[in-house]
């Protein structure tokens, strides 16, 4: 175990700072509403120890190596990130900049006493796409352990999140937009129910064995965690997500400066994390990784960010044969097959997987396809009348929006101008204007509600980038056969 680190909050003042920022983040939900009760954090949210460890030089005394020219800085819009210094030069591609060893990520680790079996069979309870939250339960058996390794770390992570299950309610209905509301409703179900779980689970377990101390939890500390590591965790090679120090405090970019490189599997005793220069990184650069090539929603529901612009942001819609009729019907490309197509329409959507038993009807606008290849695929098929033509096609092809007019610039044109008013349609949703939003942003707004707003924006600005593209093809295709 390590020697005490100069700054480390002793522990009884840490099991008061865990429950007292569980209290925090409480007040708990009420019933119906729609998200944790509890302020999100400003730009650059105060740390969990008001005096955290040097985590620099924890990480260094580990074990660990860290770049000379790395320092961890305050950025006033982003928060605390890893910045190359001013005065020690540029750092060439190729360095090494990061090097944690084996015993440096947090992560979930095999069974070692009752107390691990029981925190395994909680994760056991949690659904497989909130991962997170089953390392936030691994995350809060060291925040809540006296003597705890990794206390240097936890210390530096952010008190509060800016991720939508902590906005006020007003900045919930903000956000103007069906599918993240319904992944923010469905994560702080998930809170509420799961904290019944684990108190049912934990109510008569002995000190000696309880996996958290003896200390209680409610739906925000869980909260608190699940945020924690969803914002901050990286899954390498596919395999167990793990926090790893002062790596995840390295912030986003599609264009990043440096990369993450695994060496040796998870479970190998000499394996090792390393973050390394992709291109020259200049003075006072920060260091940026690239978290993956995600719509706003992924980044703002996880991290708790918008990225704007986003190339990758997309809105979702849900195929279905009565919106098709009234987009169609808008654009003048009215068709029967719609909701009712023939046989060997319907063969061709049930290869798309979107008719049949297990279709998949979530389909998209926006991000580098534009259209989403079974939408548009979907629509030159249903618009065409000779089942020769079409079957003249691979699916590929049809899916494809660079095809130039696979079916003929008449089924093309019918089928850009529906995209068209799937857009328009898509645009109606949003209660607010784009002048209306942009106006507001003008102002002086707390946190979540800029970012709420930020959020709904980038999806219009999506929006009409997709329709300004689609009305260019119309262009494109013969003038008397592509007249919206």
């Amino acid at each position: 175990m390590a020697a005490a680190v100069a700054g480390a909050t002793p522990a009884t003042a840490r099991k008061t700072l865990f429950t007292t920022t569980a209290t925090l983040l409480s007040s708990s939900l009420k019933r119906g509403s729609r998200g944790l009760s509890c302020s999100a954090a400003a730009a650059a949210a105060p740390r969990l120890a008001p005096q955290p460890p040097d985590l620099v030089r924890w990480l260094q005394r580990e074990g660990g190596f860290v770049h000379p020219a790395l320092r961890v800085t305050d950025h006033p819009e982003h928060g605390l990130g890893v910045s190359a210094a001013a005065a020690d030069g540029d750092i060439p591609p190729g360095d090494v900049l990061i090097t944690l060893p084996g015993r440096l990520p947090l992560r979930l680790r095999h069974p070692t006493g009752a107390a691990d079996d029981l925190l395994v069979q909680l994760a056991q309870q949690v659904p497989d796409e909130l991962w997170a939250m089953k390392l936030g339960l691994r995350l809060l058996q060291e925040r809540a352990k006296p003597d705890s390794f990794w206390w240097p770390y936890i210390a530096n992570l952010p008190e509060t999140f800016t991720v939508p299950i902590f906005f006020p309610g007003d900045d919930i209905k903000n956000l103007q937009y069906a599918p993240l509301l319904h992944q923010v409703n469905k994560r702080c179900r998930f809170l509420l129910e799961f904290e019944k779980e684990v108190r049912q689970k934990l109510d008569t377990v002995p000190l000696i064995d309880h996996p958290f101390y003896g200390q209680d939890l409610n739906s925000s500390s869980l909260g608190w965690a699940m945020s924690a590591a969803s914002s901050r965790a990286f899954r390498l090679h596919g395999e167990t997500p793990m926090l790893l120090p002062l790596i995840d405090m390295c912030n986003h970019s599609f264009n990043p400066n440096a990369r993450i490189v695994q060496e040796g599997s998870v479970n190998s005793s000499d394996m090792s994390v390393k973050v390394v220069a992709e291109t020259k990184i200049e003075q006072n650069a920060a260091i940026t990784l690239n978290y993956g090539c995600h719509p706003n929603d992924f980044f703002l529901l996880d991290y708790g960010f918008v990225i704007t612009p986003n190339p990758y942001d997309q809105v979702e819609l849900s195929y279905d044969g009565t919106l098709l009729d009234a987009a169609s019907m808008a654009a003048g490309a009215s068709s029967p097959n719609f909701s009712a197509p023939a046989k060997w329409q319907e063969d061709i959507l049930s290869q798309l997987n979107l008719h049949g038993e297990g279709a998949i009807l979530k389909v998209s606008l926006g991000g580098p396809d534009i259209v989403d290849g079974r939408l548009l695929a979907a629509l030159r098929v249903l618009l065409a009348a000779d089942p020769e033509a079409v079957h003249k096609h691979d699916l590929k092809t049809l899916m494809s929006l660079d095809a130039q007019a696979p079916l003929g610039p008449t089924v093309e044109a019918s089928a850009l101008r529906t995209v068209l008013a799937l857009c328009a349609i898509a645009l109606q949703h949003f209660h607010t204007k784009i002048m209306e939003d942009e106006a507001i942003l003008k102002g002086e707004l707390p946190l979540t509600t800029e970012l709420a707003i930020q959020f709904r924006l980038q999806k219009k600005f999506m929006i009409v980038d997709v329709m300004q593209n689609i009305s260019r093809r119309i262009k494109t295709l013969s003038p008397q056969k592509s007249t919206a």
